[in-house]
């Protein structure tokens, strides 16, 4: 059975999925082949992000859009509704400066949004959702690209985004490379030391992860991911939660296959503290900063080893009944029952050992391995000192380097390299 043409797919999201009709009255060009998205809620810092993508590199023959999705919920205070006017006229005068044939930048104004809803999930529907309606004028399968309003990417951003999907054809999305700032004089020292923390935690976390055998192992940042707009619509498009709605929108891309890396460039996000939602980058650094303990504390490493272990055993699931061989902690997780029912339900829609792995994994996914990651720090081992996990994880990668730190920046350097599969 032949795919259906892309329009079709378009018009059977919006049919389902639609928060409100398409915003943008400009005509879209054919040569259209990758558009940002930028929800700025109460930013003061957006023209400094939109210049640096201004100043990155367009490739030749191509246009380039970018959608900031300047928005507020209902509830927002006189204070931030002031600013977010302030910002669309902002835009709008930067826009007049820098707009061009090859790059153009809109505003979608997002005010009043119910309140149940508003936040950053919803923000960045409205501008995918006007991204993917936009490629739909043109019939083309383009790129749609997240980004944040505090934000900055390399200059090889837009360039080196298109030659990796045309390297990738069939690529589903793509996670982007991010580094934090972690030294300046834009903030206070205590804040660079934070997000060095912090971006171990999440190197740490993403490598663990892909060392326990699972094929769903990458980062999964808002301000650095992108999708194809036929996948976005296949999979429903943008979530809109409040918090999180980049892990939750990921790993429904991730799950169809053809994820790719893209490291040839990168993303700046900001350091700074922030409380605008109950978890992130943000929420994290302002939470090290209040605990100032001696020692951030992240996963231990055991429980990745007791997944890898898990994991391993794929093909003696398959042959038999295998619980008992499990990990305790995973038997303890998932239960014998539970586990025996997931795991015949998973035969009786394979045929082999191929297609019974991957269907494997889409039942014990992300969601799940986070879930599991959280019930061991809560019933088995408490969580441990990055700087020591991190180590333990070197030394199961890379057993033969005998890698060394002397200090949280020098781990953060070769964290990097391991996700830049450089070392």
């Amino acid at each position: 059975m032949a795919d259906r043409p892309l329009v079709s797919v378009i018009e059977t999201y919006f049919n389902r999925f639609q928060f409100q009709p398409p915003q943008l009255k400009h005509s879209v060009s054919a040569n259209t082949r990758l558009i940002v998205v930028i929800p700025c809620y109460n930013e003061k810092g957006i023209i400094r992000s939109l210049q640096s993508l201004a100043d990155a590199q367009v490739p030749n023959h191509t246009t380039i859009e970018v959608i900031t999705v300047v928005n507020h919920g209902i509830q927002a205070s006189e204070s931030v509704k002031e600013l977010n006017q302030k910002t669309l006229a902002d835009i709008e005068v930067f826009a007049q400066k820098n707009n061009s044939e090859n790059l153009i930048f809109h505003t979608i104004q997002a005010f009043d949004l119910p309140k149940k809803h508003a936040g950053v999930g919803l923000a960045r529907k409205i501008g995918m959702d006007e991204a993917l309606s936009r490629f739909g004028t043109i019939n083309h399968n383009g790129i749609i690209v997240c980004f944040d309003a505090d934000s900055l990417c390399a200059p090889n951003y837009f360039t080196e985004i298109i030659q990796q999907f045309n390297n990738s054809p069939k690529a589903n999305g793509a996670s982007i490379h991010f580094e934090h700032p972690i030294n300046g004089t834009e903030y206070p020292q205590e804040i660079y030391n934070a997000i060095i923390d912090y971006e171990l935690h999440l190197r740490y976390y993403k490598n663990a992860v892909q060392y326990t055998g699972t094929p769903f192992a990458f980062h999964t940042i808002g301000s650095s991911m992108a999708v194809k707009a036929e996948s976005y619509a296949k999979q429903g498009g943008m979530n809109k939660r409040k918090a999180g709605e980049d892990f939750y929108f990921l790993n429904k891309i991730i799950q169809l296959g053809n994820f790719i890396e893209i490291n040839s460039t990168k993303v700046l996000p900001s350091p700074r503290v922030s409380d605008r939602v109950p978890f992130g980058t943000g929420k994290a650094v302002g939470e090290i900063l209040t605990n100032k303990a001696s020692s951030f504390l992240t996963y231990s490493f055991d429980a990745f080893i007791a997944l890898k272990k898990f994991f391993d055993g794929i093909n003696d699931s398959y042959r038999s009944d295998n619980f008992e061989q499990l990990p305790p902690s995973i038997q303890d997780f998932v239960g014998h029952k539970t586990y025996t029912t997931k795991i015949d339900e998973i035969k009786k829609n394979t045929s082999n050992i191929s297609s019974y792995t991957q269907r494997f994994f889409n039942v014990f996914d992300s969601f799940w391995i986070l879930k599991f990651v959280h019930y061991y720090r809560d019933n088995h081992k408490k969580n441990k000192p990055i700087t020591e996990e991190c180590q333990k994880l070197l030394n199961a990668m890379y057993p033969d380097k005998q890698l060394k730190f002397s200090n949280k920046k020098e781990l953060l350097e070769i964290m990097k390299k391991v996700d830049l599969r450089i070392l």
